[in-house]
Formats: structure tokens, C-alpha cells, sequence
């Protein structure tokens, strides 16, 4: 009986114990699952923050390295799959709208920059009343991995049309160098590679204009490298057809004109940088033809025959406080030119009068000028310029077979000009500008200018020069 009862007691107490030991076995379960559960959490907790660590880094590593810069700012060609909006392949686009309202105290269709040859390009000021100015269409693309390519046509406002530039560059075959090859604007010291539409005042400085025509172009080849230096070192060259003023077009298989230039810049703390330049030029002219009067006051066509080196020196400096400049800042610019002419001139080419003699001349030009944006959009400038005559020997006058009268736009003189401009940019699209130029460039006369002037900007435009 007392076995019995233990027995049946054992039952009881082993079915009682089941359950306790199954709710014990389910808890270590659950707290098993919620520290693995915390676990996961942690480590999602620490690798976001290691991934936020990492982009920061990167981000800071790559803003502080040096790049060099793309021919062009175009972005990447989308691969399949990738979403693109369809306009991967077509290069960006824009065009600029440029105009003026005139008033000059002379004539400008007799516009003559005295003691010059003459030159067959755009001189003298933008003209009288409303006046469309040179409206740009630009388009630019990367053409493959290997080759840019970049084109300015030129609409003038009286219905004339030009191709400005039309190159196609390659970076990359040599660490720091760029090859361009077409038409494009030569790099003869500093604001002849700027377009129009970019410059601080609303005409060329008169050295540009007396010996260049305004802006030289260039049908050939430029190659330029800049060295791996933490200061901008530069060094490049040119050679081409040379067919704009001073050359011409010599109906020759080989290049007429050649230029070697040089840069060197920095920045000078937070606040101020600097760029030097320096460049040599040659060409060739046949046949180079002006119009003038001989010592009658009867209208001749001379013609020079020879060769002209030039050479130059270039100057920049900029202010910005902390180097943002944004709310102010100040540009320093200057540049000097020396023009020799050797060769032979003709006097009345076309007449029965022609007659041919040596011809030489020294003559040399610079200009100044200070921008200061005294606030955010608002701009003021000053300009001066001055040109020199110099010596010019003319065999046919040394030899006493014609009087010096017969050439008289070669005639000793110093021409001279001071100009002010104040511009407001509504935004980094728009320009509207007010100049006045007290112009001394002719014999004479003194011309007093007035000119208002918009810019319009349509479209992505690339950065301008430095």
C-alpha cells in the first residue's frame, strides 16, 4: 500500500514538474531572439556610421586634390540601363546676345588709329544710334574618350556671318598636355583668347586693335603643357596658316606664322593671385595692301611686303577677401606689345605711279586697367591706353624719291585713350553696361564716346579664363 502511494506520488510530481521545465526552455528561446535582435541593431548602428566616416573622408580628400580640369564641361555619356533623359548625346549649347547705343563726337565710319598701317579687322568704336552687336552660338561636346570638340560661329549685326573658333583638342597623350587643332583664338599674351563677351570694357584696347585688328585668330595647331608644379607653370606653342593681319595668306604649303608663350601664376595668401605671361610671334605678309593719300590728297593702294615679330608681356592680378568674390573684388590687368616690321613697301600698287622700297619700323602699345566690384553685381572700371609710333624708315622718302607727305597715315604719332565703365550683372546671365572713352587715337581730332551696352547669356556657358 505504501508503495503504491509513493509511486502514484512520483506520477504526480513528474507531470506537475513537465510544464515548469517547457516555460523555462521557451524563455531562454525568446531572450536568445532579443539579444541577437539587439545584436543586429548594434552592428546596423556602428556600419552606417563607418559608411557616413567614409564619404566624409572621401568627399574632403577629393575637393582637396588637385584636378585637371575637362576640355569642356560635359557630363559623362550614359551607358544602357542607366535612366538617362535621351540628351547624352548632344553637346551643350549656348548663345550670346550683344548690343550698344552709341554716341561719338566723330565720325566712326572715319575712324583711323594715326601712325598705323591700317588694318583689314574691327577698329574703332561699335558705331552711332542702336547698333546689334556680334550675337555667339557655341556649342561644345567631348567627341570620344580620346577627342573634344568646340565651335563658335559668329552672326555680326549686319547680317555677316564667321566661324570664330572651330577646334578639336585631345588631353591626356601627355601627363599635363592639351593639343588643339582648327581655328581658335591665339594665346598672344592675355585677353586675346577672351571672347567679346567677357571683357571688362566694351571695345579692344587700342595695341589689339593697331596691331591685330582686333582679335587674332589662328587656322593650325596648339600645343601647351602645364607643368606638375603646386605654382601654375605653362609653356605652349603655336603654328598656322597666318593669313589674318599682320600676315597673309602666302598660297604656301607650309606655316606662316609661329608664337611660343609662357605662364606663370599663384596665389599670394587666402585673398590675392597672379598671372604672368610672356610670348613671341612671327609671320609673314605678300602683297599686305591699305589705303591711303599721297601728298595730292588722291586716294593710292600701298602694299607691304615682309616680315613682322612681335613679342609681349602680360600682367594680372586679382583680390578677393578670403578668396570669395562674391560681394567684392578687384582685377589688376596690363599688357605691352613691341611690333617690328621689316620688309618693303610699295607705293600706288594699283596706279602708274607704283614705285617699291625698303620699309622698317619699331612701334610699340600698352594698356591699363583696374575693375573694382565695390558690391555684389556692381562694377567699376578704368582704361588707359597708349601706342607709340615709333621709327619707321621709308626707303622710297631716304632716298628722296617721294616726300614723306605721300604716306601720310605713317606719319609720326601717339595715340591715346582713357575710358571708364560701370556695369550691373542682374544675375551671372545678364550684363548692362555704361562707358564713356575720351578717344586721342586720330591725327586730330578728339572723339568723345558714349556707349550702353547688353549681354545676354543663353544656355550653359564653360568658365572663362582666369
Amino acid at each position: 500500500m505504501h508503495a503504491r502511494v509513493f509511486v502514484a506520488g512520483l506520477t504526480v510530481a513528474a507531470t506537475a514538474c513537465a510544464p515548469l521545465a517547457n516555460a523555462a526552455t521557451d524563455s531562454e528561446i525568446q531572450q536568445l531572439r532579443d539579444e541577437l535582435t539587439a545584436l543586429r541593431s548594434d552592428y546596423a548602428a556602428r556600419i552606417g556610421a563607418l559608411e557616413t566616416r567614409l564619404a566624409a573622408v572621401q568627399t574632403t580628400v577629393e575637393q582637396s586634390a588637385p584636378v585637371e580640369p575637362a576640355p569642356f564641361v560635359q557630363p559623362p555619356l550614359a551607358t544602357a540601363g542607366s535612366g538617362s533623359s535621351g540628351n547624352e548625346f548632344n553637346p551643350a549649347a549656348s548663345l550670346i546676345l550683344t548690343g550698344t547705343y552709341g554716341q561719338q563726337s566723330e565720325d566712326p565710319a572715319n575712324y583711323q588709329i594715326g601712325g598705323f598701317i591700317p588694318t583689314n579687322g574691327d577698329v574703332g568704336p561699335p558705331g552711332r544710334s542702336f547698333q546689334l552687336g556680334e550675337s555667339e552660338l557655341t556649342l561644345a561636346a567631348n567627341i570620344d574618350p580620346y577627342f573634344s570638340g568646340y565651335f563658335v560661329g559668329a552672326f555680326e549685326g549686319d547680317n555677316g556671318t564667321s566661324v570664330e573658333e572651330a577646334f578639336v583638342s585631345h588631353v591626356g597623350l601627355v601627363p599635363g598636355a592639351t593639343i588643339k587643332f582648327g581655328r581658335f583664338l591665339s594665346d598672344f599674351g592675355y585677353l586675346n583668347e577672351i571672347h567679346a563677351h567677357a571683357w571688362d570694357f566694351v571695345d579692344a584696347p587700342l595695341a589689339l586693335q593697331a596691331f591685330f585688328g582686333g582679335q587674332l585668330k589662328q587656322d593650325g595647331l596648339q600645343a601647351r603643357w602645364v607643368a606638375p608644379t603646386s605654382l601654375l607653370i605653362e609653356v605652349g606653342v603655336e603654328f598656322g596658316l597666318g593669313d589674318q593681319f599682320p600676315g597673309t595668306d602666302r598660297d604656301k604649303n607650309d606655316f606662316n606664322s609661329m608664337m611660343a608663350f609662357a605662364h606663370l601664376g599663384g596665389d599670394v595668401g587666402f585673398s590675392h593671385s597672379y598671372l604672368l605671361g610672356a610670348t613671341l610671334y612671327r609671320s609673314k605678309a605678300t602683297d599686305r595692301t591699305y589705303q591711303d593719300l599721297d601728298q595730292f590728297g588722291a586716294p593710292v593702294t600701298d602694299a607691304f611686303t615682309g616680315d613682322t615679330d612681335m613679342w609681349g608681356l602680360d600682367f594680372v592680378w586679382k583680390w578677393a577677401p578670403d578668396g570669395n568674390s562674391v560681394e567684392r573684388n578687384f582685377k589688376l590687368q596690363a599688357e605691352y606689345f613691341h611690333r617690328n616690321e621689316n620688309g618693303s613697301l610699295t607705293f600706288d600698287q594699283d596706279g602708274p605711279g607704283d614705285a617699291t622700297g625698303n620699309y622698317n619700323s619699331d612701334q610699340s602699345g600698352w594698356y591699363a586697367q583696374a575693375v573694382y566690384q565695390f558690391m555684389p553685381r556692381w562694377r567699376f572700371g578704368a582704361r588707359y591706353d597708349r601706342l607709340d609710333s615709333g621709327s619707321t624708315d621709308i626707303g622710297l622718302v631716304r632716298s628722296g624719291l617721294l616726300p614723306s607727305t605721300a604716306f601720310p597715315i605713317l606719319a609720326d604719332h601717339d595715340p591715346r585713350r582713357t575710358t571708364t565703365m560701370v556695369d550691373f550683372s542682374p544675375s551671372e546671365f545678364s550684363r548692362l553696361r555704361v562707358q564713356y572713352a575720351w578717344d586721342q587715337a586720330r591725327f586730330t581730332d578728339t572723339d568723345d564716346e558714349l556707349s550702353l551696352q547688353y549681354i545676354m547669356s543663353l544656355g550653359a556657358h564653360g568658365a572663362h579664363k582666369f
